[in-house]
């Protein structure tokens, strides 16, 4: 199992669930379990959905084995569209213009399976003067061009203290969200002047450790620190939304909340029965998982939807 520092939270959680699975049964398909490696990678922000599917499945199947890495949506979609992997984890859609061909090339097919809704929060030192930000400062914040580097600089009632920036890498979807669908610049990047890393705990550590600190992830690492860190709350127009589960499902939290996916390469799961046995779990399991998770979970529609999507590889 790769259990990386990144997630070792999770597990508690898990294990108490597997408990709970086993009781009402799990997996139909349990009976028909067999032995297998399943090669999972990509976003950051949806491994520890990931790795608490595979933490649940074993106690039905100890035989299965599942790597679980966590290099970006980006990265992992260039070992997934060159058939090094059999799932692909997203924080945003693959990119059509993009990571389509190059699946395309490689005779990669794959289907889209929404897992969760996800909260990009963004988040300050706890001991900063600031509680909310609209969208058009968020922005600034944010832009390629910005030239802020006081909090001043964005509200004269904000506190006169350096701003120190942490974020994800150009590789990450959670980065890729910011820039293309919040910022909405044509050039789909951020400035560049800021301490940037793959790993989640980075940043938190950065922006905890830091006056003035702020920067962005996905809604449940905040929640794995909340006594490290403040969370602040977003207005889009409609007043101060503070980011949580509730707000995302009704969507009032706007625009930071999103989708989240997995990629399956079709051929994998129909010729590999580790593949197939690890995807059904995940799918019929997601509400479970998300809670394991701390993710949202899916709406009933959106449930119904990713359920028909995963019985469309097979016809």
């Amino acid at each position: 199992m790769n259990l990386t520092p990144l997630r070792r939270a999770v597990v508690p959680g898990v294990a108490a669930l597997a408990l709970a699975l086993s009781a009402c049964g799990g997996n139909s398909d349990a009976g028909e379990n067999t032995g297998g490696t399943v090669a999972v990678d990509g976003s950051s922000t949806v491994f520890p959905m990931s790795n608490a599917a595979y933490e649940l499945l074993t106690e039905e199947n100890p035989d299965i084995r599942v790597t679980v890495g966590s290099s970006g949506t980006g990265g992992g979609f260039e070992k997934f569209c060159v058939g090094e992997t059999d799932i692909s984890a997203a924080s945003r859609p693959i990119k059509a213009d993009e990571e389509v061909p190059v699946c395309e090339e490689n005779g990669v097919e794959f289907t889209e399976l929404q897992v969760a809704t996800d909260a990009l929060t963004v988040v300050v030192h706890p001991d900063l003067a600031v509680d909310c930000l609209t969208t058009e400062q968020l922005v600034k914040l944010w832009a390629p061009d910005s030239t802020v580097t006081n909090w001043k600089d964005l509200d004269p009632s904000f506190p006169d203290q350096k701003i120190a920036l942490f974020g994800p890498g150009a590789d990450s979807g959670t980065y890729d969200y910011l820039a293309a669908d919040v910022i909405a610049d044509e050039s789909e990047t951020t400035r560049t002047d800021y301490e940037a890393s793959e790993d989640d705990n980075v940043l938190v550590q950065g922006v905890a450790g830091t006056p003035g600190g702020t920067g962005y992830f996905g809604y449940t690492y905040f929640e794995e620190n909340a006594e490290k860190l403040k969370a602040l709350a977003i207005d889009d127009g409609n007043g101060c939304v503070e980011p949580s589960a509730e707000t995302a499902q009704a969507g009032e939290y706007t625009p930071l909340a999103r989708p989240l996916f997995i990629y399956v390469n079709n051929a994998s799961y129909q010729d590999d029965a580790a593949v197939r046995e690890y995807t059904d779990f995940y799918i019929e399991n997601l509400d479970t998982i998300a809670e394991a998770a701390k993710f949202i979970p899916l709406s009933e529609e959106l449930d119904a939807k990713t359920t028909a999507d995963l019985e469309s590889i097979t016809g």
